[in-house]
């Protein structure tokens, strides 16, 4: 979505003495600006080097799997950008889908680098949730890098987490999401799927990964399906309510959309 925002503000001695200094980006260039000396600059990336811990075999076999569906959320995400973002114009500023595949890239890019360095499957998600977060923008990206992330943390690098461990995993991601925003289900956000996903795939309990998250999965498209007969509740949404209403929550599809694309990937699509 094209466009542009303006903010104005009175001028002060201490804002024009920024405004007048030097400046150095890739869209605005005024003046000269002093570069770090080589040695510094290679001294501060040294520095913010990240030492990455190797996982157990096994936990590394699981990070390659985790590498494959972030890199089919790359690819879905690029591919469904334009309908994303579509849905979120009705009521919001239509860049769900830019940030979602900004995201999703980044976070794809991030892993495949735990991997190479023999990761595990915890430390390659929990890297992936903060290059997401940091790379997408806003809400989604704050929520998507939680929800990663306390998956990451809940498998950790030892073992293979069982089907038991990955519901556990998106419960304790649920939790988590709903504390950070506060958002209920029916305030038309990615929580009418998230919990109502969650919920079902702790109780297939018993059943194979892939029969179980393909339960939960029908659950999750149908749960974003009713979202298009909600009104925003919290949000940037909330003052543009009624002209969200008979489409569907931008979040909570491009999550349902998530959930399915690894269903396919579990049963081997």
């Amino acid at each position: 979505m094209a466009g542009a925002s303006l903010t104005f503000t009175w001028l002060n001695d201490e804002l024009e003495d920024f405004w007048k200094k030097p400046t150095y980006t890739p869209g605005y260039k005024k003046g000269t600006v002093s570069l770090a000396s080589g040695s510094s600059q290679s001294n501060s990336a040294q520095e913010e080097k990240k030492v990455i811990s190797k996982g157990s075999s096994e936990s590394h076999e699981c990070a390659k799997n985790v590498v494959k569906i972030l890199q089919l959320m790359e690819t879905n995400t690029a591919q469904r950008a334009d309908e994303y973002g579509q849905l979120d114009s009705y009521a919001g500023d239509g860049d769900h889908g830019i940030g979602m595949a900004r995201g999703a890239h980044a976070a794809a890019t991030a892993a495949k680098q735990y991997l190479d360095a023999g990761a595990g499957a915890g430390s390659t998600l929990e890297a992936a949730a903060d290059s997401w977060s940091d790379k997408a923008g806003g809400t989604s990206g704050i929520i998507w890098g939680i929800i990663l992330r306390e998956i990451g943390k809940e498998f950790g690098d030892s073992v293979k987490p069982s089907a038991q461990v990955v519901a556990s995993a998106i419960a304790r991601a649920s939790s988590e999401v709903t504390k950070f925003g506060k958002a209920q289900i029916g305030d038309k956000t990615l929580v009418d799927v998230l919990i109502p996903f969650s919920q079902k795939l702790v109780g297939e309990n018993g059943k194979s990964l892939p029969e179980a998250w393909r339960s939960a999965s029908n659950t999750a498209t149908n749960a974003a399906a009713e979202t298009a007969n909600l009104l925003p509740k919290i949000g940037r949404a909330r003052p543009h309510a009624e002209k969200s209403l008979g489409h569907q929550d931008p979040g909570a599809t491009s999550l349902a959309m998530i959930i399915s694309t690894i269903a396919d990937f579990l049963e081997g699509k």
